[in-house]
């Protein structure tokens, strides 16, 4: 795009009701929120489990600057890896039932770096068409064959799967799909997986601190396997940031030597890995959030099922209320604001066109009255 080509750009995706800009957030992330300078109750964050403002995961974190510092200075192949980040590393580990992991910055780099490191020219790579986007790019990064399935058709994968000569092949695969809800058939896909010599690689980022007692998909399919690799994020569930990939000892050595999204990055803060440590923890120890967290959606999915509302299929807390149209859904997400309730309206290219939704997150943060104020409003709005 030329220079001179971005205003008009800008207004085209106006007149779409596709331009977005980012809410000025006042104060921590929380079900009560300052957005913009007035005051919401808010069902937008993937803070599932409610721990993103825990107070023992900010001590431990405070601690931790005090004792390791701010900065990471250089890349832990540079300048060293902090002993705080490869504890957090084997507790990680530990917890889904690995030999190792191994820390990224984000979800993004993550999948970036993985799925560029094992795949390339010659190979292929097999993806859901409702992958994130960041796994989509690590596809076509990697420089293999990239062939897009149909979302949880695995007769079409299978398909895809007989027909693509390649060296090494990979089916990459969100566990918990973040605008819909629901979840890959991981099993099956494993299966498969075996059948054609490829690599299983889980994007868990929305269901690590849920699935499996809040050890994740991977706990809770029983997939621990040669073939696969398993990625879950931090800044979710587990309320800090970041990114962990876990899988065999010999499968994080390759990635320390070819995850170019590790290799040439700075290190992330040492005091992160402190507060992930803690937020172990307390996923460990406070079943009761999960647990509330069913409870939410019960109540939400019960109260809205005899509406025109349509919903996806989905045991998680992401709860996606599918409006069709941009301008509706905006119309009913300014409708929400307006009576103090922020629920962020999802449009295309995030979904696919004509599925733009309001797209309802639950949390343990929540109270049992905040979601039935959720649902006394959406009731009245379609009355």
């Amino acid at each position: 795009m030329r220079p001179d080509e971005i205003e008009s750009a800008l207004q085209g995706l106006a007149d779409e009701h596709r331009l977005r800009r980012r809410p000025l957030l006042s104060g921590p992330q929380e079900p009560r929120v300052k957005i913009d300078g007035r005051d919401y109750l808010a069902f937008a964050s993937n803070d599932y489990l409610g721990l993103a403002n825990h107070p023992a995961i900010r001590q431990a974190m405070q601690q931790a600057i005090d004792e390791w510092g701010v900065g990471g200075g250089a890349s832990a192949l540079v300048a060293g890896h902090f002993d705080i980040q490869q504890q957090a590393e084997a507790a990680l580990a530990e917890f889904v039932g690995c030999e190792a992991a191994l820390l990224f910055g984000a979800g993004y780099a993550a999948n970036l770096g993985v799925i560029t490191s094992l795949v390339g020219r010659g190979d292929a790579v097999f993806a859901d068409r409702l992958n994130h986007a960041s796994l989509n790019d690590g596809c076509l990064l990697s420089r293999a064959t990239f062939k897009r399935f149909r979302h949880n058709d695995l007769e079409h994968l299978e398909q895809l799967l007989r027909d693509t000569p390649a060296r090494s092949r990979l089916i990459a695969v969100d566990a918990v799909y973040s605008m819909d809800g629901d979840e890959a058939p991981l099993r099956e896909l494993l299966q498969l997986a075996e059948r054609y010599d490829a690599w299983l690689y889980l994007d868990d980022a929305h269901g690590f601190g849920l699935l499996g007692e809040g050890r994740g998909a991977l706990v809770e399919y029983a997939l621990h396997h040669p073939r696969v690799v398993y990625m879950a994020t931090l800044g979710k569930a587990a309320g800090v940031a970041g990114a962990f990939v876990a899988g065999s000892r010999q499968l994080i050595a390759w990635l320390v030597n070819t995850a170019r999204t590790l290799i040439f990055t700075t290190a992330h803060p040492p005091a992160q890995a402190a507060a992930v440590l803690q937020a172990l923890q307390l996923m460990e120890q406070e079943k009761w959030r999960r647990e509330l967290v069913k409870r939410h959606i019960s109540l939400l999915r019960e109260g809205l099922r005899a509406t025109s509302f349509a919903l996806c299929s989905s045991r998680s807390p992401i709860q996606p209320i599918i409006i069709g149209g941009n301008k509706e859904t905006l119309q009913l997400a300014a409708a929400l604001r307006e009576r103090g309730i922020w629920v962020p309206a999802i449009r295309p290219p995030t979904v696919p066109a004509g599925s733009a939704r309001l797209r309802v997150s639950l949390s343990a943060g929540h109270t049992h009255d905040d979601v039935a104020e959720l649902l006394a409003v959406l009731l009245m709005l379609i009355c």
